[in-house]
């Protein structure tokens, strides 16, 4: 009786095998002929048992899976990369285990294949603008080649550029754990036939000097990326409003770059965000220090304190911007800008004044100030059209100063050179 129940047994474990290998082959026949949803089926039908299944059978049938999952994520579907990137890892753990291999080799390759697919479709999300998408291909590409580790770097280029700033973070967090430098040499020459500057792997760009083919072999060093992976930690603590980590943060970046003034200013700004003023001056006073010919340094010192409503700090930035590049015209409608903010600033006294004879005796007087501010604002424009006749943001602000004050024969004027 026992030997029946056996021999039963073996019959019905037969039978699961080969229910198992049908389902494989049907779905086999079907990627073969280009129908990926129906080899998924197919398989689908196998699932619950290949766990019983004999070692040849698994790494076949997660083998087929593989390559179907591949084929539906070529086709567009992306979540599909991540099962195709499981199955052929399945493929290399029960072949390892077994001790038998033959689909392990070819289950590497296609892994390979899937890391250059991912990222040739992070590339279109990017250019497509879908960010999170690129940043997410790019980390699962990186996952699958770990020693790309510029994979991970664009992954969270891409995760920032989304406004997506957690994943953002996580990725910068792991570039700064793995010591990620990011630094390297660029290898290039010039095509004789076309003229055009070519950049190669070095052995390639080497070949082709020597066959003739190129010239002007160039070799130019990339910097180092670390100074920028810290400073983004910081600046999106910041912005997720961590403002304990992120000074952490930028105390950690300055230690690796002290000459990188940006970072200044970033922990000046935040000091001025968390209310601590004089640690703010303090930081600002450094950079101004640090590049003193810095016109865009100067420019952004402006900027900040514009932002935080320092007007004569912005407007003492900005004449120096302006010192060392006399032509940097948002220093000059900026500059401009300070002195029609100040006047603005006095209108909602303005507007809250009675009809008393006092009242109108200081609604007088803020009315003075206010034209006076706007004529200093329209007064520095007018200088600058000299050298920038043309251009459209000098003059859009200069026709609505005008506008404000009334004054309709200088709008009427501005109004013609923009040719309204």
């Amino acid at each position: 009786m026992k030997t029946k129940i056996l021999i039963l047994l073996a019959i019905g474990i037969s039978t699961l095998g080969f229910s198992q290998k049908n389902e494989i082959k049907a779905a086999e026949k079907a990627l073969k002929v280009g129908d990926a949803e129906s080899a998924k089926t197919s398989l689908e039908g196998a699932v619950s048992l290949i766990d019983a299944a004999d070692a040849r059978v698994q790494a076949q049938y997660y083998a087929v899976k593989g390559n179907v999952y591949s084929d539906l994520a070529k086709k567009g579907d992306a979540s599909a990369f991540q099962t195709a990137i499981d199955a052929y890892n399945k493929v290399i753990s029960v072949e390892e285990a077994s001790g038998k291999e033959k689909y392990t080799t070819v289950a590497r390759q296609k892994l390979a294949q899937i890391t250059a697919d991912l990222v040739n479709a992070a590339v279109e999300d990017n250019n497509n603008k879908k960010f999170d998408a690129a940043a997410e291909k790019l980390y699962m590409g990186y996952k699958l080649s770990p020693t790309d580790t510029l994979y991970l770097y664009y992954a969270a280029s891409s995760a920032v550029n989304g406004q997506h700033y957690e994943k953002a973070l996580t990725y910068y967090n792991e570039l700064k754990e793995i010591g990620y430098d990011g630094s390297g040499v660029n290898y290039s020459a010039v095509n004789i036939e076309t003229g055009e500057v070519e950049t190669m792997d070095q052995n390639t760009r080497d070949l082709y000097v020597k066959a003739g083919t190129h010239k002007d072999p160039t070799d130019e060093k990339t910097p180092s990326k670390t100074a920028e992976i810290v400073k983004n930690i910081a600046l999106i603590y910041q912005q997720l409003g961590d403002n304990d980590k992120a000074l952490a943060a930028y105390s950690d970046a300055r230690s690796v770059d002290p000459n990188d003034v940006n970072l200044v200013l970033g922990e000046a700004n935040l000091h001025y965000a968390m209310g601590d003023k004089d640690k703010f001056k303090n930081l600002m006073s450094e950079a101004s220090a640090m590049a003193p010919d810095n016109a865009d340094l100067l420019y952004n010192i402006g900027v900040i304190n514009m932002e935080q409503g320092n007007l004569e700090e912005a407007r003492d930035a900005y004449r120096k911007t302006l010192a060392v590049d006399p032509g940097y015209i948002n220093a000059l409608l900026n500059l401009s800008t300070t002195y029609v903010n100040e006047g603005n600033g006095l209108i909602d006294e303005m507007n809250n004044l009675g009809s008393s004879k006092k009242d109108i005796a200081r609604y007088d007087e803020l009315k003075q100030q206010k034209d006076d501010l706007f004529l200093e604002g329209a007064k520095i424009l007018e200088e600058a059209l000299k050298s920038n006749p043309d251009n459209q943001g000098v003059l859009s602000q200069l026709k609505n100063i005008y506008g404000a004050l009334g004054d309709t024969d200088n709008f009427m004027r501005i109004k013609k050179l923009l040719g309204e």
